[in-house]
């Protein structure tokens, strides 16, 4: 092995550690951090308890269909980029994108773009852009519900933070801190400075390539066929997220209760925070969805007795493992279908 070959594969390992190993500790450290001090006997007794499961049933077939609007209104963006691919397979590639991403955090994505480009003999940057604008539309769609329930529910996070003091202290503490707003503006700075000083940097010249590129797979939205649709299809991807959860809270008396008594409102702030937390590198969110769940719900519990963290643990755990175990079933049944897919095209093809 050559000298030059070391540091290549060294890089290649630390980045591979930094994109999938700190995923995974996030995971496994939040996990940890979300059963200590839990009685697992007495969660597992409420579960047990309470729980109907069809209400859970109910959700996930409407999490079902939040993948196949999500391939329908892909296939506007990639009709619009001239790459014609069938809807039942755009379905598959995102099945098995949270599928991936179950393993491998953030893969799924490349996987999904790979898979679609191969198949329909496309540009992979061409197919990558428009899954970028994607979700690029997830991300502002987040940003304005956001927006919208932190202006309908202000009452009950004032009365949150009101009763908790300390958290209410800590967030104007941070919001009004000069070290922040100088950091922000150093931080700007600096990276203004770079690119003006260095163009030519090689990562100056890649980061620039990548923004254009994010910009351009986003900018088809504006000018393709079909834009009314894909507005409706995006209201219908998150109205299905925001209904699965809102069906989930039935299935237990105490968290329908919340419902109950503090209306929509209550899931909303759940669903927000449970969104953002997405965000968080994790494999297929789990650690950080619960945490968001138990967090949301602890703003409602003061006027519900039942609503212990036990509860909300149990309540938030069961959720997502019952989504987990979809999101790899659906994924085995892509697969399968890849597979026989693939083996159907290569039958098909002239034999020499």
């Amino acid at each position: 092995m050559s000298a030059s070959e070391q540091p290549t594969k060294k890089t290649s390992f630390w980045r591979a550690l930094l994109k999938y190993g700190v995923p995974l500790l996030v995971t496994i450290g939040l996990c940890y951090l979300l059963f200590t001090g839990v009685n697992f006997s007495e969660m597992i007794a409420i579960i047990r308890r309470d729980c109907n499961f069809w209400w859970i049933a109910l959700a996930l077939v409407i999490s079902i269909f939040s993948h196949i609007f999500r391939a329908m209104r892909w296939s506007i963006q990639l009709d619009a980029l001239g790459v014609k691919t069938p809807l039942f397979i755009l379905v598959l590639s995102i099945f098995g994108t949270y599928a991936v991403n179950l393993v491998l955090p953030r893969l799924g994505e490349l996987w999904r773009t790979g898979y679609i480009a191969q198949r329909q003999r496309a540009s992979f940057t061409t197919v990558f852009g428009s899954m970028v604008a994607d979700r690029l539309a997830d991300t502002v769609t987040v940003a304005l519900l956001t927006a919208f329930t932190f202006l309908i529910a202000s009452k009950e996070l004032l009365s949150y933070l009101s009763q908790n003091p300390e958290a209410y202290q800590s967030v104007i503490g941070l919001l009004t801190s000069p070290w922040l707003w100088a950091a922000v503006v150093v931080c700007l700075g600096v990276v203004v400075f770079v690119f003006k000083m260095y163009p030519d940097n090689k990562l100056v010249k890649a980061t620039i390539g990548f923004i254009k590129g994010l910009w351009e797979g986003f900018a088809v939205v504006a000018h393709m066929k079909g834009k009314g649709r894909w507005l409706l299809l995006t209201v219908c991807i998150w109205g299905c997220y925001f209904l699965q959860l809102y069906v989930a809270f039935f299935s237990f008396p105490v968290t329908a209760e919340v419902v109950s008594r503090y209306g929509v409102v209550a899931v909303l702030v759940c669903f927000v925070l449970s969104s953002i937390s997405m965000g968080v590198p994790s494999n297929g969110g789990i650690g950080p969805w619960q945490w968001a769940i138990i967090f949301g719900l602890s703003m409602f519990a003061t006027g519900i007795p039942g609503l212990t963290k036990e509860y909300s643990t149990s309540f938030a755990n069961l959720v997502m493992g019952c989504q987990t175990l979809l999101l790899i079933l659906l994924g085995l049944f892509t697969f399968i279908c890849v597979a026989l897919d693939k083996r159907r095209q290569q039958k098909s093809l002239p034999q020499p």
